[in-house]
């Protein structure tokens, strides 16, 4: 497994030393575990208002499924959609992770 950028955060390197705990266990599989070390590492810049509705649009999902997806609100991702709001840290790495692989690459 390839050597990922450690987390910035002491919050995040608790979190991450706790999944390859997990992974050692046999708890998650090595797959999840590079899918969470994608996740800490991975350095996104920000979608604007018609990305995040063109790709939802592409997925062909409402609004409810892409909230429960990235387990926010509907109010949340019309906030998005019409640029009141823009996506966190998490929310924006996995709009990007759904964007490169697909709904499959969190579901």
């Amino acid at each position: 497994m390839a050597k990922m950028k450690p987390p910035r955060s002491r919050l995040l390197e608790a979190v991450h030393e706790s999944a390859r705990d997990l992974h050692r266990v046999g708890w998650i599989d090595a797959r999840r575990l590079r899918t969470f070390d994608a996740l800490c590492a991975l350095e996104v810049p920000s979608l604007s208002a018609a990305q995040i509705k063109r790709l939802r649009g592409k997925l062909h999902v409402s609004q409810a499924v892409l909230a429960a997806v990235l387990n926010t609100s509907v109010s949340t991702v019309q906030k998005w959609e019409i640029g009141e709001k823009r996506p966190g840290g998490t929310a924006m790495k996995l709009l990007h992770l759904i964007e490169r692989k697909g709904l499959d690459a969190v579901l």
